[in-house]
């Protein structure tokens, strides 16, 4: 009988992925591939391309021990296809292998990819999930919006996760309303642990600074967690010092902590060193033994089992096209300050900074600041898309796409959002300190020395209006703005034309 190649791709890093759990060990051959097709689709941050290499190095050596056979290609083998697809060729050429077991990859992209292959490819569900795509579907069928805080019910209902029989723990399904807090300045925080590269983690880092050198971002320090047993122990360090304070704390930001009380676990969620049940129990096991309060345990169970298994649905229900939307037209594109080139507005130094050096933000950061920018300024979608997808550690499509350019920039025409996210500088100057250091006045509606946040916020609503002004959720700041005299809007709109004319110049703003 002849062998069976089994593909596992760099993030279905499981044990229990079900092309593994299809396969027999003493038959089939495991491929594991570094290409430059998936290197270099997007420029990715140099950590993430260091985070996937490593982990699969060592996912592979666990495979090995296990008595699995492999046929792993390195990025800089000679012999290296280029390609996932080309990859099987190759090694289908050398086994005499005539099947591939893969699961199922989590971009259209790929899924493509695999199915045009010169060879029979056997593509299997990914159920390393709460809910499978099936169950999504038939939630969806039907109504009218699709919304994930009712997703999330039923989410807990089928796990029993922070339930107590029927109803749900505390009498509430959530507990967003405690959860809006900005940071004192003598809050608790304590930073991820940092793990210190082994002599496998060395070898990629030095093969990613060579080949990946131009790339935007900041190589070293690495730390972050690239095996399961390093995950684990980053999951007990949140557990334990990070969780009681996220909850109340996690739409906060404070100048130089890129951190705070956040779990940044998603990069090991995502490349499946962890899953997202065994996560979800302890956070409720700490609430249950009285170390925790529900608002943190809740708040962080509906990140996982809530907002990002809705996401997935959302995403494969949407099909291939879903990245090519833009609903709102925008068009212009994304300003060099993403990539690093200088800027006074404090907020957008701090995202951009923080995310070149660490390829991390959290979700306000990403949302509230570069996200809601982008939207207010008019930025091309698909740009913004490809910019979160290339910078952030924990960014695969199918997560990453319907928060980008459903949540963040509407540009899948209300799918995911039930309104714009989007806000003046009043909204950061609550959560953060940021504005104090800014070169702007967030106090300041005109002007040259106006935050750009309180420009752009009444020029987006203006030339949006046809669309967003019958929204409930919008009625108030329609209002508002009706409210202004003719003279003031007139200005407001004048003042935005110009600071978005400086920026599209590539004036230092």
């Amino acid at each position: 009988m002849s062998p069976r190649l089994v593909l596992v791709m760099g993030d279905q890093l499981s044990a229990g992925v079900s092309a593994l759990r299809a396969a027999d060990p003493a038959r089939d051959i495991v491929v594991m591939a570094e290409v430059m097709d998936e290197a270099r689709y997007v420029p990715h941050h140099p950590k993430k391309i260091a985070l996937v290499l490593s982990a699969m190095r060592h996912f592979a050596e666990e495979l090995r021990a296990a008595g699995w056979t492999l046929a792993y290609t390195h990025l800089d083998d000679p012999d290296n296809a280029g390609s996932i697809p080309g990859e099987l060729l190759r090694r289908a050429a050398e086994t005499g292998a005539g099947e591939v077991l893969a699961t199922r990859p989590g971009e259209w992209r790929l899924i493509e990819a695999l199915e045009a292959a010169a060879l029979p490819v056997r593509l299997l569900p990914d159920d390393r999930f709460v809910c499978s795509l099936a169950e999504f579907d038939a939630w969806a069928a039907g109504r009218r919006e699709l919304r994930m805080e009712y997703f999330y019910r039923e989410m807990r209902r089928k796990t029993g996760l922070l339930m107590e029989g029927e109803r749900p723990a505390g009498g509430k399904w959530n507990f967003d309303h405690d959860n809006r807090k900005p940071a004192p300045a003598e809050m608790r925080r304590r930073a991820p642990p940092a793990f210190t590269p082994d002599a496998m983690t060395e070898e990629v880092l030095e093969l990613v600074a060579a080949r990946f050198h131009d790339n935007f971002g900041t190589l070293r320090p690495f730390g972050f967690p690239v095996t399961r047993a390093q995950a684990l122990e980053a999951l007990d360090d949140f557990a334990r010092h990070r969780l009681p304070e996220f909850g109340a704390y996690q739409d906060a930001m404070l100048t130089g902590e890129r951190f705070l009380n956040h779990a940044v676990l998603s990069p090991c969620l995502n490349l499946g060193l962890l899953g997202p049940r065994e996560v979800c129990e302890r956070v409720e096991a700490e609430w249950r033994a009285g170390r925790v309060p529900l608002n943190s345990a809740e708040g962080f169970i509906r990140q996982v089992i809530g907002w990002r298994e809705y996401v997935r649905g959302i995403y494969f229900r949407e099909g291939p096209d879903y990245t090519a939307r833009n609903a709102l037209g925008h068009a212009r594109d994304l300003p060099a300050m993403y990539w690093g080139a200088p800027t006074g507005m404090a907020c957008m130094a701090q995202a951009v900074a923080q995310t070149r050096d660490d390829g991390y933000a959290h979700h306000i950061q990403r949302l509230m600041v570069t996200g809601n920018f982008a939207l207010l300024a008019g930025v091309d979608p698909a740009q913004v898309h490809e910019w979160y997808l290339s910078v952030y550690a924990d960014a695969v499509e199918w997560v990453e796409a319907p928060n980008t350019l459903g949540m963040s920039q509407v540009a899948d025409g209300g799918v995911v959002a039930s309104k714009p996210y989007v806000s003046s500088g009043n909204y950061i100057d609550r959560m953060s300190d940021y504005c104090g250091g800014c070169a702007y006045a967030v106090k300041e509606k005109t002007g040259a020395r106006a935050c750009p946040f309180n420009l752009l916020y009444w020029h987006f609503l203006h030339r949006h209006r046809q669309r967003f002004e019958t929204n409930p959720r919008m009625a108030q700041m329609y209002r508002t703005w009706d409210r202004m005299s003719e003279e003031k809007r007139s200005t407001v709109l004048a003042d935005a034309d110009r600071w978005l004319a400086r920026m599209e110049a590539g004036e230092d703003v």
